[in-house]
């Protein structure tokens, strides 16, 4: 009902909140690291985005695990294996839509294509992360 006030909801807030700081934080280790493998280290930017993916994911497991989903069990194995199959589908999602923008349109900017290939992989992330890695009944 309009005009209504109800009271916030920290725990979804909290939720989101770690969502988009997690996830950005990882998408910026994937971007200085792959930017950095480029401009100073000379690699491709096919071969530079392969790694830094790699780096971003472990970072994004373990902010994820502690901020977005809050897990109070120590880390396991088990969903580390769980996140990084995830993680790789998104990645593998993200890193086709990368290559394709860089393949079809040549000029683009390695950095604009890592932004929409991101942005593309993030809704497909989260479904999984929240239905399938960290579950609240296991």
């Amino acid at each position: 009902m309009a005009g209504e006030n109800r009271p916030l909801d920290y725990r979804s807030l909290r939720h989101w909140g770690g969502f988009i700081v997690s996830g950005g934080s990882a998408f910026l280790v994937d971007a200085a690291i792959n930017t950095g493998l480029i401009e100073l280290v000379g690699l491709n930017p096919f071969v530079s985005r392969l790694i830094s993916i790699g780096c971003a994911m472990v970072f994004a497991w373990l902010m994820h695990r502690n901020l977005t989903f809050a897990v109070a069990a120590p880390p396991r194995l088990s969903e580390f294996a769980r996140f990084a199959t995830v993680a790789g589908s998104a990645n593998a999602l993200n890193y086709a839509v990368y290559a394709a923008i860089l393949l079809v349109w040549p000029p683009t900017p390695p950095l604009a294509a890592l932004v929409v290939s991101t942005a593309i992989a993030t809704g497909a992330s989260y479904l999984g992360f929240r239905f399938g890695v960290f579950r609240r009944d296991r």
